[in-house]
C-alpha cells in the first residue's frame, strides 16, 4: 500500500510502498477514507534524534477517518463495516486520569528519559497517511455515521483539541464575553465557531492571511484583524479580553495576549511555536489571571464534536488532495498557503475517476 513515512529525524517525509498491516489480538484494521495534515507532523519531522521515543520508519497521520474492514482474533468483530474516526491518544485505560475520562492526560504518556513517549497513530505508532492502518482496540474509535470522511478526519485532533480548550472556559463565554483568538488555521477556525456556539458576545480573531480572516468571518467572528496590535486596540475599547486562545504559541503572541487580559482573565495556549512568557503577581499583569496549556482532547470531546458535525453546527473548512500529493501538501502547510485543514484522500493524482476533486475547497 502507499504510505507517507518519516525515515530520518530532521528530514522530509517520503512516499513509500509498504505491506498492508494485519490485525492481531484486539486490533482492528481500517481502510483509511481520509487523513488530515497537522503542523505537529512538521514538528516531529523537523526534530533532532533523541527528542522522541518513536521507532523509524514512522507512517505519519494522526487525524484519521476510515472504515473497519477486519478484526483480530480477540477483537469485537461487530465493528467491521463501521465508518469511524480514530481518537489519536492511545491511553493505558487504567491510570487515574484515564479512569476520570481524561485520556489525553494519561500518565503512561509521560516522557521516558526525557524523550517524548508514543502517543498514538502517527505519533509513535503507524499512522493513517496510508491506505490502511491498525488501531489497538475499538475503544479508540468513534462512529461517524453518514458524516463525510473528509469532514470527520480533522475532528480527531483539531476538533477534539479545540473542544477541550473551549469547554474548559465555558463559565466565561457568555453574551458579555470578549474573546481573542490568535491564529485562524486548522484549529483556530474551529475555535471561532465553538466560542460563537457557546454564546460569546465578542469574538475577535487575528491572522495576517486574508483567507484565514475570511474563514474567521464565515465561522462567526464579530471582528477580524491582521495584527495583534490592531486587535489589542479594538479590545481595549471593549474593556479588555476575558479569554485569549493562542493557536500560535510564540513569544510575541503569548506576551501580547497576556497584556490584553482583564482581571480574572485567562490565556489558553494551544499552539506549539515554542514561545514562553514570564508570569508573576504584581508585575503589571491584571489582578488575577490564569495561564493554561491544554493538550489534545479526550474521547468524550471527540464524541461531542462528531455530534456537532453531524448536526451541521460544526463543519471544518477542508481542502482535499490525493494521497500521493502529500509531500506538496506538507510544503503548502509549512508555508501557510491553505486556510482551514488539508485532508488527503485515498485517491491518486492520475486516478481517472477520483472519488473527489483533488484540491477542492470545501467551505461550509
Amino acid at each position: 500500500m502507499l504510505a507517507v513515512q518519516l525515515l530520518g529525524w530532521g528530514s522530509a517525509p517520503e512516499l513509500r510502498d509498504i505491506p498492508v498491516p494485519e490485525p492481531t489480538g484486539e486490533q482492528l484494521l481500517l481502510e483509511v477514507t481520509a487523513a488530515g495534515l497537522c503542523r505537529s507532523d512538521l514538528s516531529v519531522s523537523d526534530s533532532p534524534a533523541g527528542r522522541f521515543d518513536y521507532p523509524l520508519p514512522l507512517t505519519l497521520g494522526h487525524e484519521v477517518a476510515g472504515r473497519v474492514v477486519a478484526a483480530g482474533p480477540d477483537a469485537d468483530g461487530d465493528t467491521v463495516g463501521s465508518s469511524v474516526v480514530v481518537h489519536g491518544v492511545w491511553s493505558c485505560r487504567i491510570c487515574r486520569n484515564c479512569q476520570r475520562g481524561r485520556e489525553n492526560y494519561c500518565l503512561a504518556l509521560q516522557p521516558v528519559d526525557g524523550r517524548l513517549a508514543v502517543i498514538g497513530n502517527g505519533l509513535g505508532a503507524p499512522g493513517g497517511l496510508a491506505e490502511y492502518m491498525v488501531v489497538p482496540h475499538g475503544g479508540v474509535l468513534v462512529d461517524t455515521g453518514s458524516l463525510a470522511p473528509e469532514l470527520a478526519a480533522p475532528l480527531a485532533d483539531a476538533g477534539a483539541t479545540v473542544h477541550h480548550a473551549v469547554s474548559g472556559q465555558a463559565d466565561l463565554l457568555d453574551s458579555d464575553a470578549v474573546v481573542l483568538i490568535v491564529g485562524v488555521g486548522g484549529l483556530g477556525h474551529l475555535a471561532v465557531r465553538l466560542v460563537s456556539l457557546r454564546g460569546a458576545g465578542h469574538v475577535v480573531a487575528v491572522d495576517p492571511r486574508e483567507a484565514a480572516r475570511q474563514s474567521a468571518t464565515t465561522m462567526g467572528a464579530t471582528a477580524v484583524y491582521s495584527s495583534l496590535a490592531e486587535a489589542a486596540s479594538a479590545t481595549r475599547d471593549l474593556g479588555g479580553v476575558d479569554v485569549v486562545f493562542d493557536f500560535v504559541g510564540g513569544d510575541d503572541t503569548m506576551a501580547a495576549g497576556l497584556a490584553t487580559l482583564v482581571p480574572g482573565g485567562r490565556l489558553v495556549v494551544v499552539g506549539g511555536a515554542g514561545g514562553s512568557v514570564s508570569v508573576a503577581k504584581n508585575r503589571g499583569i491584571a489582578a488575577g489571571w490564569q495561564v493554561s496549556a491544554p493538550f489534545w482532547g479526550s474521547r468524550a470531546d471527540l464524541v461531542e464534536v462528531v455530534a456537532l458535525a453531524e448536526s451541521g453546527e460544526l463543519l471544518p473548512e477542508v481542502t482535499t488532495r490525493p494521497l500521493d500529493e502529500a509531500i506538496d501538501a506538507y510544503a503548502r502547510l509549512r508555508a501557510g498557503e491553505d486556510a482551514g485543514r488539508t485532508v488527503l484522500l485515498p485517491t491518486t493524482s492520475d486516478d481517472p475517476t477520483p472519488e473527489r476533486d483533488a484540491g477542492k475547497d470545501h467551505r461550509q
